[in-house]
Order: structure tokens, then sequence, then C-alpha cells
């Protein structure tokens, strides 16, 4: 399977031809990362996890395109894009479908808290085909499986430093690489990054650093 990161917390996934995006938000390349999509995950409805109006435009646009979010985000799309309306699915913790050929598991079901006076959103984390882990917006550690590459998201208003790796040695992972840092400058980077190369290699995991557009195998 290849990844191909994209700015923030968007990523894409090609098998056997076919191509699954999580998460193609408005800090994103959305246009290129949505090309040629099967199926499309969002984890929750935060614009810098889905752009609302490209999201729409590519349903419309691709009658094969399927479509797999928590209920807000589902529903706010049916009316956006009526004529694709059977194409959106609700997901919700603790599922299991298929995705345009791939294994999607679902956990987590809560964004993490960034204040008290911010309400708290559903976000749904996807483990797709028992290999990349991509928790969107949370630290919720899937129960039950072993993740073989981990999203990380190094970055947030709802996180700090020892959750990041804290996330990471839960995990426990073999691979890791970044999501959620377009609000870092190289500095900033630099640091939450080696914090989590050294301490995550302690317990098997080898992180490694993906800018946009760079492309794995994994």
């Amino acid at each position: 399977m290849k990844l191909t990161k994209f700015t923030h917390a968007c990523v894409r996934l090609e098998k056997d031809g076919r191509v699954l995006v999580l998460d193609p938000g408005t800090f994103s390349e959305t246009e290129q990362a949505l090309a040629g999509a099967d199926a499309v995950l969002i984890t929750h409805e935060h614009a810098d996890h889905i752009d609302v109006d490209a999201v729409s435009g590519a349903l419309l646009a691709a009658p094969k395109l399927q479509l797999f979010a928590p209920d807000g985000v589902a529903a706010q799309l049916r009316q956006k894009a009526a004529g694709a309306a059977d194409r959106i699915h609700t997901v919700g913790p603790g599922e299991q479908f298929d995705a345009a050929g791939f294994e999607i598991r679902s956990f987590g079901g809560q964004h993490a808290l960034i204040h008290p006076q911010i309400p708290v959103v559903a976000n749904v984390g996807f483990l797709v085909d028992s290999n990349v882990y991509h928790p969107g917006d949370s630290f919720a550690v899937p129960d039950g499986v072993e993740v073989q590459t981990l999203l990380v998201p190094i970055h947030a208003p709802w996180n700090k430093v020892g959750e990041v790796v804290d996330f990471v040695i839960g995990v426990r992972a073999p691979r890791a690489f970044p999501i959620h840092d377009a609000l870092l400058n190289d500095a900033g980077r630099g640091l939450v990054e080696g914090h989590v190369t050294r301490i995550g290699a302690k317990y098997g995991t080898e992180y490694r650093h993906l800018s946009s557009g760079d492309t794995v195998e994994v």
C-alpha cells in the first residue's frame, strides 16, 4: 500500500488501483488528494479535516465516490451534495466495513478536549487494512489490534509534547509518521519530532518525518 502525506491531516492511500483519502481539509491540497479517489474517510467536522466545498464537489463529480464520516459531518454533506446522499455513510466507533476494497475499523468516539468552553465534537479514528491508523483529533489507542503504521498528531491546540510521546508509546507501532503539523514552524517541528523519535525508539517505534507530497510504502 502506498501512503502519500499532504499538508496537515490529509493522507492518501493507494492499493490495487484503488484510492482512499483521509481528512482532506482546508489546510491540505484537497484537489490533488481527491483526484481519482474511490472512497473518503472523515474523522470529524473541523475544517482542517474536511474542506466541505471540495469534498461536496468531488462527490457530485464522481458518481462512484463513497464517503464515511461521523453523523454530523454526514448530515451536512447530504444537504450540501444531495445528489450523492446515498453514497454518504454515517460511521461511529466500534464498526467494521469495506471502503473501496480497504478494510476499515473505527475507534474512539470524541474529539480531544481543547477547552471547557469549546464544545467537544464526535471524532472517529480509522484503522485501514489492520495497518495504518489515523486517530483524527484524539489520542484514542485502538484496542484489540496491533497497529503497524501510526499517524501521529504532532501538534494541535488540544495537545502537548508529553501526550504526543505517550500516544506513540501506548500504540507501539513499528513505524510512525507525522500528521497535524501545519501550525508548526521548522524549529517547533524539529523539537517535537526529536522527542518522538528518541523516546519512541525505546519502545520499538521508528519515527520518520514526511513532508507534504512525500510517499512511502507501508
